[in-house]
């Protein structure tokens, strides 16, 4: 199996275990009456699956970006962009005040 693919199967499997410990925090604390509606359904199951796969599929995505990101390599190029002048020179600039310009 190429590497990539299992480095994308294993950052998913941990952010769908991530999810479920998220959703499993939110239904235990309780957050906005959400296990007293689920308690009251006839579909609390499929309810709490609903709500697991979709937050899953946020911190799968999340886990593999930071994954994807964090394999990059340091660099150490100076920051801020090029320089467009590097030594300045004063110029004489001459004002006509009171003249009229042609």
């Amino acid at each position: 199996m190429p590497k990539l693919i299992r480095l994308y199967i294993t950052q998913v499997l941990i952010g769908f275990g991530i999810a479920a410990i998220f959703v499993g925090l939110l239904l235990w604390l309780d957050v906005a009456n959400l296990w007293t509606l689920i308690q009251r359904s006839d579909v609390a199951v499929l309810a709490i699956g609903i709500l697991w796969f979709m937050n899953g599929i946020v911190f799968a995505g999340v886990q593999f970006a930071w994954a994807v990101m964090s394999l990059a390599e340091k660099d150490d190029t100076p920051k801020g962009g090029s320089r467009v002048a590097v030594d300045l020179v004063p110029v004489r600039a001459t004002a006509n005040a009171g003249k009229k310009a042609h």
